[in-house]
């Protein structure tokens, strides 16, 4: 295809990859008609409410090797896009529009406003510099490959079709197998879809009531499995939620599936440090102190509340004072801190932040292209892929690389 050359390029999907897949087909094509379509009447959505409103535009780590350890689905396979467009490319990109960024202690990227609606305008603003039409209510019925290697689109409750050189489609998550049925129709081999990135509920277990609550490294581990997380644990109203269980939720996801979300989690308080060295900080501090009450003890930094908990949970009174604890106590503590289990029963997603594990198979794309394997002119981008992040830019981070690459229509 040479550049220049009068062609039509539909985008379907309205949102964070939708949009640079547009941006990026007409500025690689000044020439060609490219048109966004999106079902619903409202875009970039979750752009708006991503990171409680301030929009989590990516990750800050260094190298692509690094970059590539956020994605449980697609790891290797998405070093070689990375390679082509990465976090870094996506922080100059943005800046180079005049939005400031800044990256947090814990590597997220923000824009420096705090607020998502920076985000929307600087795309808005491309969009509407480079006069890409955006039409609302437009639901894709069928895609059809048609002669000429055109692809034939038909909207739902209009009786003619469209006929586009090109397609991208950045339709999104969708958290049904049937969700996708129009493109695994065309021959594409669909992942079954299911839930990412969700917080695990403890019913009916007094720690709820620590809600709020949290142990900036603990080591989370699921019984019966391989899986582990270590890293910031919130304690929830519902359960425990928090970067290591977020990220346990997506490594794990399938396997989660598969248990029904019925599982016990072994819960390391104080991260990596075995019981050796916890038994000796505590009996250092005691001896050192032997006139103070257990509840007093501040070795491993917990809130005064979490601290009190675990300790009761140990059967000693947190107004117990060193010298009158027992071994039997302190190995009892022990095993509290570095091996507590909790019983979990169900999950809870952020439905408006919803991500999937699932989707369009990564065999079925060239990732080269973003092209299908099954149909020619037809391209991926973002969610709708079998291509799921862990927590902290890394979702979106996706969605900008894979519309970045669909975009050049190779």
């Amino acid at each position: 295809m040479k550049e220049g050359s009068p062609f039509k390029v539909a985008v379907i999907g309205g949102g964070a990859a939708g949009f640079f897949a547009a941006i990026q087909a007409k500025s690689n094509f000044p020439e060609a008609l490219v048109i966004l379509f999106e079902k619903s009447q409202k875009v970039l959505a979750k752009v708006k409410i991503s990171g409680g409103g301030r929009c989590n535009v990516t990750n800050g780590c260094n190298s692509v090797s690094e970059l590539i350890k956020g994605y449980p689905r697609g790891e290797k396979k998405l070093k070689s896009l990375f390679y082509t467009f990465n976090n870094l490319d996506t922080q100059n990109w943005f800046t180079q529009r005049g939005v400031a960024l800044k990256t947090e202690e814990d590597g997220r990227v923000f824009p420096k406003s705090d607020s998502s609606q920076t985000i929307i305008d600087c795309l808005f603003k491309e969009i509407n510099q480079l006069q890409i039409p955006v039409e609302l209510g437009k639901e894709v019925v069928s895609l059809k490959p048609s002669s000429n290697d055109k692809i034939e689109i038909q909207f739902k409750g209009e009786s003619k079709s469209v006929f586009f050189d090109k397609v991208i489609v950045a339709s999104g998550g969708s958290p049904k197998h049937s969700g996708l049925k129009w493109l695994e129709d065309l021959g594409h081999t669909i992942e079954t879809p299911i839930p990412s990135l969700f917080t695990f509920n403890i019913p009916n277990n007094p720690i709820k009531e620590l809600m709020g609550l949290s142990a900036s490294n603990a080591l989370v581990k699921i019984q019966g499995t391989k899986l582990n997380s270590q890293g910031p644990l919130l304690i929830t109203h519902w359960g425990f939620s928090g970067p290591a269980v977020l990220k346990l939720s997506a490594f794990g996801a399938r396997i989660l599936h598969d248990l029904n979300y019925q599982y016990k989690i072994q819960v390391n308080w104080v991260g990596n440090k075995n019981a050796e060295m916890i038994k000796q900080q505590l009996e250092d501090e005691l001896i050192a102190f032997p006139k103070k009450q257990i509840g007093n003890v501040k070795v491993f930094g917990f809130a005064n509340r979490l601290w009190h908990f675990l300790v009761s949970k140990s059967g000693i009174s947190i107004d117990k004072i060193g010298q009158e604890i027992g071994k039997k106590q302190i190995n009892k503590l022990i095993e509290v801190l570095t091996n507590d289990i909790y019983e979990v029963s169900g999950k809870t997603t952020f439905k408006e932040e919803f991500v999937t594990c699932g989707g369009v198979s990564l065999e079925n794309v060239d990732l080269q292209t973003m092209q299908s394997k099954v149909v020619k002119n037809l391209y991926f981008a973002g969610e709708v892929l079998d291509i799921d992040g862990i927590t902290g830019g890394y979702n979106f981070q996706a969605a900008w690389s894979t519309g970045f690459v669909a975009g050049k229509l190779g």
